[in-house]
């Protein structure tokens, strides 16, 4: 375990990089959409609609600590946890899409999820042309 100050430092940042994953996930799709509309026939084939799981940081306090010295606001951190949806199915359903040092499927063809695999693989190419080159979604799982 870390101490309770980088604790914090580290899941604020998981939090946020989860924010910020689900805000371009929403780019994505909100291209697609703006293509499918701007068309007069609808894609050959079905859109997988997707998304990331739900999660907040949760910070445990406490009014009483111990010692000479009380909090100057009535209370004190004593834990943060960063809470997330729960999976349906748990590990039986996991599936590794798409491995973080790969930007390519890492399921093959005759795999199930392949398809899910290879539209992920086109999502990053959306996100890695919208963003001008800054950033793409890797490592994606579920």
């Amino acid at each position: 375990r870390f101490s309770l100050g980088d604790e914090l430092l580290k899941l604020h940042c998981e939090a946020n990089t989860l924010y910020w994953a689900k805000a371009l996930l929403t780019m994505t799709y909100n291209f697609i959409d703006g293509m499918i509309t701007s068309v007069d026939f609808p894609p050959p084939f079905e859109i997988p609609r997707l998304h990331f799981v739900e999660a907040g940081l949760a910070l445990a306090h406490s009014q009483f600590m111990k010692g000479p010295v009380r909090p100057k606001y009535g209370s004190t951190l004593c834990g943060v946890y960063l809470l997330e949806e729960k999976i349906k199915g748990g590990s039986a359903a996991f599936t590794k899409y798409i491995h973080n040092m790969d930007c390519g499927p890492s399921l093959t063809t005759d795999m199930d999820g392949f398809d899910i695999a290879e539209f992920l693989a086109f999502m990053q190419h959306v996100q890695y042309s919208k963003t001008g080159g800054l950033v793409i979604i890797s490592d994606y799982q579920g």
